[in-house]
């Protein structure tokens, strides 16, 4: 399995999906290949927001190894899911795609992992640190129900 989460930045939501999806696949001996990426080029080599990073750890997840990089066609080719954080990056990377397969890819990491139509994890990038927990909770979450959600794939 060869998923790949995809937000504007690269550096809040995505980074943190892939950290908690990493934690889980190695916790749960999953073997899956794991990787985000930004729909815009802002912080490519970065790594993740400082406030992202803390609040991860406070849970045990070290986002410290990744590094900011831009989704890419070719992303369609090395991935199995495409998992958006929210409609704006949904389209953005949709509109990349070049036939329906690749389309086919394309989620919304809530309405896919947890059933939630048009269900989007927001950017906590201007919030508080409440609003960083809530994030973390909400990606936590998903994940649990994307590893079930996909285990039987």
């Amino acid at each position: 399995m060869r998923i790949l989460f995809v937000c504007l930045g690269n550096i809040c939501r995505s980074p943190l999906a892939e950290g908690v999806l990493l934690h889980m696949n190695e916790k749960l001996g999953l073997a899956w290949h794991i990787d985000s990426a930004g729909t815009a080029g802002y912080h490519i080599g970065e790594a993740p927001d400082r406030r992202t990073m803390a609040n991860a750890a406070k849970h045990g997840v070290d986002l410290k190894p990744l590094r900011a990089r831009q989704f890419t066609a070719a992303d369609f080719d090395r991935f199995d899911h495409v998992l958006v954080m929210d409609q704006n990056n949904y389209n953005l990377v949709v509109r990349q795609a070049s036939n329906a397969e690749q389309k086919a890819k394309v989620n919304l990491f809530l309405e896919l992992a947890l059933n939630r139509k048009n269900a989007e994890v927001p950017d906590p990038y201007y919030g508080s640190e409440k609003d960083f927990e809530e994030v973390f909770q909400l990606v936590q979450k998903g994940c649990e129900g994307l590893v079930q959600q996909l285990k039987v794939e």
